[in-house]
């Protein structure tokens, strides 16, 4: 219970350079995957001190915020800065803040409802509908091509990672030949422990975007860099620099997410017959609820989502200083027993309203609707394709990613 004593310790008064025991964060998650044990002891106490590592930023100290109120309130209050350029601002991923390499994602109003005001049209429930038989035809040419390999076969080689990243890279404008090369780009850009190779994936993933916005704005497309380029910075009302950076957020954002959490869905399945057999009766009826409470379990979000206190403040029983660091569990948010009993298992009949996977506040996730659809398509689809699709290994131990910003798996060898 060293993590619980060192909580309690601190009580209220502690400032956070005084802190005597902190924490080395992240997390390691246990072989199974799934969130990390710790969470729960320091749920049954106020926030304590963390150690962010160094990276493209020295190393700090933060407070963590585990218990779903306290994280609720963190997301919302405009008091905590998401703004990645402020001096000192916490950094998870090893790329310069000076950069902006997460557009609105990293920024605070008006800044951040300038520029997300620019695409969030292009994400609304109305219009992802409008892409759904596209979606679907796509899913399928995936799954005829996967069919013909032999077996076993990397079904997130072949279809988790392909959905995603096709469907986001054909919508902003990225040429579907390109897509690998943008994949492998936010893969090094995003992971951890060499800043200086993700800074170089990251430049050069930008200026490949560069020269894509600049084709665009010459010869416009049906696309969002198109669009972007035409409605906004041919009137000066967004810079090169700015387009880009939007951009690439959505193809990150877009493809990293969705495809780590489709390879979770369908793994959750393979690995308890009861729940498939529940998710796939009467059509796939239970598809959608099965998907929120996947995404609920897994909280792929695990260690990216910081804020700087702009005032001294008050959060979860310890008072805060001007300039202190905060980081938000969104994974412990997710498994808080006191709004998801029992949250160690799926429970596609749970009521898992207000889970804290798509965020919460204004930096909800833009692209949510779109990222549901995909999911329960290629859930529903995948397995009245494949009825019999097993896992080709007998434990999945060894399937999850290490050292990452997002939660997910290497590959995910399967046959049928």
């Amino acid at each position: 219970m060293k993590a619980k004593r060192q909580s309690t310790q601190q009580g209220n008064q502690t400032m956070l350079d005084e802190a005597q025991q902190v924490l080395d964060w992240p997390f390691p998650r246990p072989s199974n995957g799934h969130v990390p044990h710790i969470l729960a002891e320091l749920r049954e106490a106020p926030p304590c001190v963390i150690r962010i590592p160094a990276g493209a930023v020295p190393s700090r100290r933060a407070w963590l915020v585990t218990r779903y109120p306290d994280v609720t309130q963190a997301l919302k209050d405009p008091r905590l800065s998401v703004d990645e350029t402020l001096p000192g601002a916490p950094v998870r991923i090893q790329l310069p803040p000076g950069e902006k390499p997460s557009s609105f994602l990293r920024a605070d109003d008006p800044e951040h409802d300038r520029l997300r005001g620019m695409v969030v049209s292009e994400f609304t429930a109305r219009r992802v509908r409008t892409m759904g038989p596209a979606i679907e035809r796509l899913i399928n040419e995936l799954l005829d091509d996967f069919e013909s390999k032999p077996r076993p076969a990397d079904l997130q080689d072949a279809f988790t990672r392909q959905l995603p990243t096709l469907v986001i890279a054909r919508l902003v404008g990225v040429p579907d030949e390109e897509s690998p090369f943008f994949v492998e780009s936010t893969r090094v850009s995003i992971s951890q422990g060499n800043p200086q190779r993700s800074y170089a994936a990251f430049m050069t993933m930008s200026e490949r975007l560069r020269e894509l916005a600049a084709e665009r704005a010459a010869d416009p497309k049906d696309d969002v860099m198109s669009r972007l380029a035409v409605n906004y910075m041919a009137k000066g009302e967004l810079t090169m620099d700015e387009l880009v950076a939007l951009v690439r957020l959505l193809l990150i954002a877009g493809h990293e997410t969705t495809t780590n959490q489709i390879a979770l869905n369908v793994l959750s399945m393979l690995l308890d017959d009861e729940l498939r057999d529940a998710v796939m009766a009467n059509d796939g009826a239970l598809i959608p609820q099965f998907v929120e409470e996947a995404l609920r379990f897994w909280s792929i979000s695990q260690d990216g989502i910081l804020r700087m206190a702009l005032e001294d403040m008050e959060l979860g029983g310890v008072q805060m200083k001007k300039g202190d660091a905060v980081v938000i569990s969104i994974p412990s948010a997710n498994h808080d027993e006191s709004k998801f009993p029992d949250p160690g298992h799926i429970d596609v009949h749970r009521d898992t309203h207000g889970h804290m996977q798509w965020g919460n506040g204004p930096h909800y996730c833009t692209g949510a609707p779109l990222a549901r659809l995909e999911m329960q398509l290629a859930v529903k689809i995948l397995f009245q394709r494949f009825p019999t699709l097993k896992l080709a290994i007998d434990k999945p131990d060894g399937l999850f990613r290490r050292e990452t910003v997002f939660h997910g798996v290497y590959e995910l060898p399967v046959t049928w």
